[in-house]
């Protein structure tokens, strides 16, 4: 009995080792991702197209949770106080970094995350309510210059106020801003013609446009988008200077373990190359974009570093 009780006890200890690394695989239990915006914008249709087929793919729950509030910075903030555990990830717009540039932050955009995949690119579109009195960007030009104080155009974070003050200034008109608390918040409006317009990424537009609700009368991205060929660019439309092309992210707490940053960069890669998820993104007016953890890095840097030119070029403006 001896001997058996003492080999027992060796065979116990020998698999202690292989139990704990069964246990410390990632992941292990359900993994939040984090939306800083309310549900139904561009950042969140977008974020649950991915976090359906990452919960297919490891098979543990990726379970979007809508944590809006300060233009995105309470969702943000709490990503960044999380544990670093890879249990924790939000989703992002280019407006992450931009936002240092609008006033003082809880978290510094750059060092304090890990940039894991920018899940598209997108353009800023702009959408004009059907009861409009304009059905192009000529028209809102002349309705804006007509108008004392300008047409109200509708923006719910950095990334389309700044679109929106861009196109104001080259297109030398009166911006009448309306923020909103998310681009989900505005579409009542915008439908009913309460809005005549809005700026928001095609995500945000792709319903509206296909059941008639809205349309869609300029682009700012350098070409035609290919998912709206009919849509001339703002250059196109007779203002140029106005480009802008935006980004939908998904990040962590920085310091994350460097193989669970690996594992979801090259996940989501994959998953957006696949032809099911560019199906998908051919209905929002997503571009696939996939980077390596170098390059993603090397884009958080080069962002901060643009939008800090853009706001010594007045196009960019803290808040008092």
């Amino acid at each position: 009995m001896t001997k058996l009780t003492r080999r027992a006890a060796l065979g116990a200890s020998l698999a202690l080792p292989t139990l704990a690394r069964a246990q410390d695989v990632w992941p292990s239990r359900s993994v939040r991702i984090i939306v800083p915006y309310a549900a139904g914008g561009g950042t969140d249709v977008t974020t649950r197209a991915i976090a359906e087929q990452l919960t297919a793919r490891f098979g543990r729950s990726f379970v979007v949770e809508n944590r809006p509030g300060a233009n995105g910075i309470v969702g943000t903030e709490a990503v960044a106080r999380s544990a670093p555990d890879g249990y924790t990830l939000g989703a992002q717009t280019s407006t992450h970094i931009m936002a240092r540039q609008l006033g003082p932050l809880p978290y510094d955009p750059v060092t304090d995350f890990t940039l894991l995949s920018i899940t598209a690119r997108y353009p800023m579109v702009m959408m004009a309510s059907m009861r409009a009195p304009f059905q192009d960007v000529g028209g809102l030009i002349r309705a804006a210059r007509a108008q004392p104080g300008g047409v109200p155009q509708g923006t719910s974070d950095a990334q389309s106020s700044f679109a929106a003050r861009q196109f104001a200034l080259r297109a030398g008109i009166e911006l009448n801003e309306v923020p909103y608390r998310g681009s989900g918040a505005y579409l009542a409006d915008l439908t009913a013609g309460h809005l005549p317009v809005a700026w928001g990424s095609p995500a945000t537009a792709a319903a509206l446009v296909a059941s008639g609700q809205v349309r869609v009368i300029g682009v700012t991205s350098p070409q035609r988008s290919p998912y709206l060929p009919d849509v001339p660019t703002l250059t196109e439309a007779g203002v140029p200077q106005t480009d802008f092309v935006g980004w939908f992210a998904i990040l962590a707490p920085a310091r994350l373990p460097t193989t669970i940053a690996m594992q979801l960069n090259t996940a989501i890669n994959e998953i957006i190359a696949t032809p099911a998820m560019r199906a998908r993104y051919a209905t929002l007016g997503n571009e696939a974009a996939p980077m390596d953890l170098e390059q993603l890095a090397a884009l958080m840097r080069a962002d901060d570093a643009k939008w800090e030119q853009a706001t010594r070029d007045g196009l960019i403006r803290r808040t008092p």
